[in-house]
């Protein structure tokens, strides 16, 4: 019948377009239509008052098609407090405290949903008792009222996991406490914390097939990693969520994804794109009535255009955002609304009505997260964890007893079993200590190879020689000179020796002492460059320590110092093409690979190098820690004559780590 209608609808809707002269005809048909629906709603209640059905499944059967109607919502409380019905009055009651709470009016939906609560604990009915809490949670959540929330959350977690068969309603909204609890951990700013907490509720909604709840997880990390400053791990959760929003055809998920991803852009300085996104969540916001979200939208509107110094646009939508934020107790939205027009007031040239701002803004913000308030809320889940731990212990102690008991009656086989067990796990744990410390006697094998490859007598030698030769000479300027750098690059040798790895700018460092000190050999003719891409930032990436030496030692004894030319030089650059690795650059315009092995077989004195060796066998054990292997290229350089012009060694560094991975 709901069919029916629905294409009666749409047929007098597009004859509407043609024919005006026919609205009285069509507003008969729209109110038949009201009575159409009115009769599928009162069908059902027929049913429920026969049948009475006592689960939540039953009941959102008969009327879920019926919940977003406040008025069929409140004609069945009516009914069912009349039929002393509990269990369809708090359905009734959680359907219009969820429907107040959209429209922001928050002290109703408590109040509905506190009623809801009563009745369903009345009835003994844990299903419906839950939902209410988590609702009543939710609520408290949107009025920035983290501490009643945190306890009404916790209190149905606790219930739902107590239930021994739990239904998929109850599987959910163990889901539900699950995502609310991590959103109590992002006050605290615990973002590794919350993020555990979100993916253990999405673990749940694949389990139920809940796009929606898999929409809001992913969305809350989004903001775990934009409060953190990962903007792009954020935009992916957001594009996430939003995908699943669309799946379900959710408008507000749409608004809260585009009001996400519209912040993520202003962070990163693409206002013009921020504007569009955001513009258009305003306009959804507006369609669904959810005053939240429309003064979110408002604010964050205020916010772009106060960047593209759309300076009286910006005021009159950030005053709408404060105003509908006061109007409905929205603290987080009243406190962000005042700091944005804070700001827009100090580029204007308005410094009182600037700070004025502020200050309300900060005493605001102070009573939503005080010290008080957050010290209790960390206290309770700190206990709340405590209590679940020890109620598993002592669920894994029971077992272990009934295990035990279970095994008396053949003692025998079971002391049998167990020494079996322990021998074969000591075995297992010699072979695996053996193991390890074979690895760790492998690097340190390594690290002193690569010491002593360092600090190779000759290189100290012919280098305290040459600042020998300047004091000799009286060149009392360049000894001290080189001296100095000379102890620095001895110093960081033997400091990077004692660690695994070290970050890339402190390996520049040295790498440029290391040079400084060489060059001395070479009467300074080496002109040696370092370049990194702007977009790399050096401290942030870990190498192996001293891993470019060889690779420079090697640019310099085999491909310049047999050059007879003047024009030496020695080029590093840094570049990233991937997410997965950095690439360092080492080239030189020396005489070749080729001509310099024929040099090589000429000595009467050969010396085999080990660095290049070492660096591979150091780099692998570096690269256990990620993802993706190390690399390295070695290229020969020519010209348009095709004459060997120097030699390019490209070193693929791998940034991003198995734990990254894994997330």
């Amino acid at each position: 019948m709901n069919v029916a209608y629905n294409i009666l609808r749409v047929a007098l809707l597009q004859i509407s377009k043609f024919a005006l002269g026919v609205g009285c005809f069509l507003a008969c048909c729209v109110l038949y239509s009201q009575e159409v629906v009115s009769s599928d709603f009162d069908q059902q209640l027929k049913v429920a008052q026969n049948v009475k059905p006592r689960s939540y499944q039953d009941i959102d059967a008969l009327f879920s098609a019926f919940k977003r109607d406040s008025l069929n919502m409140q004609r069945l409380n009516t009914k069912a407090k009349a039929l002393n019905y509990p269990e369809a009055q708090s359905y009734a009651l959680n359907a219009l405290g969820v429907l107040s709470r959209n429209s922001s009016l928050y002290e109703p939906a408590l109040q509905f949903h506190k009623e809801g609560e009563k009745l369903a604990k009345e009835a003994n009915n844990t299903e419906l008792y839950i939902i209410n809490l988590n609702n009543i949670g939710v609520v408290y959540r949107r009025m920035d009222l983290v501490k009643p929330a945190l306890d009404f959350h916790t209190k149905a977690l606790d219930i739902a996991r107590s239930v021994a068969n739990p239904s998929e309603e109850i599987k959910y909204n163990i889901a539900v406490s699950q995502n609310s609890i991590g959103n109590i951990y992002l006050v605290l700013e615990q973002y590794e914390l919350a993020m555990r907490q979100f993916k253990k509720s999405i673990d749940i909604e694949k389990e139920l097939g809940n796009r929606l709840g898999l929409a809001i997880n992913y969305q809350n990390i989004g903001f775990a990693y934009e409060a953190q400053g990962d903007f792009e791990n954020a935009l992916r959760n957001y594009k996430r969520s939003l995908d699943y929003n669309n799946q379900i055809n959710s408008e507000i998920g749409r608004v809260i994804c585009y009001n996400s991803i519209g912040h993520v852009y202003i962070k990163q300085e693409q206002y013009e794109d921020a504007k569009v996104i955001i513009e258009e969540a305003l306009n959804k916001a507006k369609q669904v009535g959810d005053q939240f979200y429309i003064a979110s939208s408002y604010i964050n509107l205020g916010w772009t255009q106060r960047h593209l110094k759309q300076y009286k646009r910006s005021e009159s939508n950030l005053l709408k955002g404060l105003h509908i934020a006061e109007t409905y107790k929205l603290k987080s939205s009243t406190v962000q609304a005042k700091q944005q027009l804070s700001e827009l007031y100090e580029v204007t040239n308005r410094p009182s009505e600037a700070l004025v701002l502020y200050r309300d803004a900060i005493a605001l913000e102070k009573t939503i997260s005080n010290d008080r308030n957050l010290r209790y809320v960390n206290d309770v889940i700190i206990q709340y964890e405590n209590e679940a731990k020890n109620e598993q212990i002592q669920a894994l102690a029971d077992e272990n007893e009934l295990v035990r008991s279970r095994l008396e009656r053949n003692k025998k086989v079971f002391w049998y079993s167990m020494l079996a067990l322990f021998v074969i796990g000591a075995v297992l744990v010699a072979l695996y200590r053996n193991r390890q410390l074979e690895q760790e006697k492998q690097i340190l094998t390594l690290e002193q190879d690569m010491l002593r490859s360092q600090m190779n007598p000759h290189f100290i030698f012919n280098s305290l020689n040459s600042i020998k030769l300047y004091i000799i000479n009286n060149e009392k300027e360049n000894a001290v000179y080189y001296l100095n750098k000379f102890s620095k690059l001895i110093r960081k040798i033997l400091v990077a020796s004692t660690e695994k790895e070290i970050s890339l700018e402190d390996e520049l460092d040295t790498m440029k002492l290391y040079m400084n000190i060489e060059n001395i050999r070479f009467s300074n003719e080496i002109d040696f460059q370092v370049h990194i891409d702007d977009a790399i930032n050096p401290a942030s990436i870990k190498v192996p320590s001293m891993i470019l030496q060889p690779f420079l030692e090697n640019a310099l004894w085999h491909g310049l110092s047999s050059k007879k030319e003047d024009d030496k030089k020695i080029e590093l650059t840094v570049f990233q093409n991937s997410d997965d690795h950095v690439t360092i650059a080492i080239e030189d315009n020396g005489i070749g690979r080729d001509a310099s092995a024929k040099i090589k077989e000429r000595k009467l004195l050969k010396r085999k190098s080990v660095g290049i060796s070492l660096t591979k066998a150091r780099l692998a054990n570096f690269s256990k820690d990620y993802t993706v292997p190390y690399k390295i290229h070695i290229k020969d350089l020519y010209n348009d004559a095709n004459q060997a012009s120097g030699t390019r060694v490209l070193v693929d560094i791998p940034t991003r780590s198995n734990v990254l991975k894994t997330a």
